[in-house]
């Protein structure tokens, strides 16, 4: 009787989920042992999410930092699925996908990250629009392109969320829309980028400051509507004009997640050991923002891509352990410094000892992410590209 192959089935093709799945199709599996690899992503294409604020820009291309799974799998032997999933059944071990096939599995990866609360406050849900996905960039980039073609002599921009995507927003936004533009940038906290390093913050103050953005600290959104804002600072409240209300503030997990039965935090995250296995569950791995995750060190490790992007290494690595009879390891977060877009050609950087911004961090920036693009096929393709593309624009002028 011939042994039924195992299935590894990854949910979710974020930094979490297709690393993983990229390690795993990598590693030294005997060929009786070789497992079949299963993603599964309710988009067809990944997101280098860091570089999404460059699409607004047109500094680069989606095919640059959206490349199709199909593209990026090619010659992995890993199977993608375009789908939602719509339920796991943990005892039976089978994933239900909406419009698509039942899944078995013999090791599951829950890699499905977080989406924005639009919830929190009347009118967000229909008036604001958040920025996570390529789909939400293609949507404020629409209606920045008909506020930019309307007769309006300024576009008003508020922006939720001092934190980096909120002040990496402003920024970008300010230096393509210009003269144009008026930025209102509110925080609830007194402080932008309160978890950040005070180099970071202080080269952000000065970016936002050289752009004439408007800093709201200690205050409060109290209502979305159409056209205006709703904030409350010191008690008052007053409503203020706005063309376009963008929100960054808050991550939620998936809701599928909710009704798993495991111990979860406040948050809805699942909780695992170091070996980023859920607890009382050793089938099952839980990594990036959905994950509640403490290091061998014991020390909290944050919800970034950054932490995403290592915990694939151990998950894969776990994976392979766990089916090959070998000691799994406990995850050892690094933590490799920030990097920040300020802009076009402006960027801030601390990490290692080093202490970067301006054009050189732009740069900086630019070649640790291309270096940590998912294939080597994409980094060369997008590298050449970044290596062209200014020669070709200085011939064409």
């Amino acid at each position: 009787m011939t042994q039924e192959t195992t299935r590894i089935c990854i949910l979710g093709g974020g930094f979490g989920g297709l690393y993983t799945a990229l390690r795993l199709s990598q590693l030294p599996w005997e060929s009786t042992q070789k497992p079949e690899i299963v993603l599964v992503d309710q988009s067809d294409r990944f997101l280098f999410s860091p570089l999404l604020y460059e699409l607004l820009t047109r500094e680069l291309q989606t095919w640059e930092i959206a490349p199709p799974f199909e593209e990026l799998l090619q010659n992995t032997g890993v199977r993608f699925y375009q789908a939602v999933v719509s339920g796991i059944d943990t005892e039976q071990q089978w994933v239900h996908l909406q419009d698509g096939p039942e899944i078995h599995y013999d090791r599951l990866v829950l890699a499905l990250g977080g989406e924005t609360p639009l919830d929190l406050v009347p009118g967000a849900t229909s008036y604001a629009f958040p920025f996570r996905t390529i789909t939400d960039a293609y949507r404020l980039e629409e209606r920045l392109r008909v506020l930019e073609e309307s007769k309006l002599e300024k576009i008003r921009v508020a922006i939720v969320g001092a934190g980096y995507s909120g002040v990496e927003l402003a920024c970008k936004l300010a230096d393509r829309l210009g003269e144009r533009g008026r930025f209102r940038l509110i925080e609830i906290s007194d402080e932008i980028l309160r978890t950040s390093p005070e180099f970071n913050r202080e080269a952000a103050k000065k970016a936002l400051e050289a752009r004439n953005v408007f800093l709201d600290l200690e205050t409060k959104v109290e209502a979305i509507a159409q056209d205006s804002i709703s904030l409350e600072y010191k008690n008052q409240v007053d409503s203020i004009p706005v063309d376009i209300v963008i929100w960054t503030v808050g991550t939620r997990v998936a809701p599928v997640v909710k009704t798993l039965p495991f111990k979860q935090n406040q948050r809805g995250q699942i909780s695992t050991t170091s070996t980023l296995q859920v607890l009382d569950h050793p089938e099952i791995f839980a990594l990036g923002d959905l994950a509640e995750c403490y290091d061998a060190e014991g020390q909290q490790v944050p919800a970034t891509a950054q932490a995403a992007f290592q915990q694939a290494d151990y998950t894969a690595w776990n994976i392979w352990a766990s089916l090959t009879n070998r000691p799994l390891l406990p995850f050892r977060y690094q933590q490799l410094g920030e990097m920040m877009a300020l802009g076009k050609d402006n960027a801030t950087l601390t990490g290692l000892g080093i202490k970067l911004d301006g054009t050189l961090a732009y740069v900086a920036r630019r070649l640790a992410y291309l270096y940590r693009m998912p294939t080597l096929d994409h980094q060369l393709k997008v590298g050449f590209n970044w290596l062209v593309r200014p020669i070709i624009e200085t011939l064409s002028q």
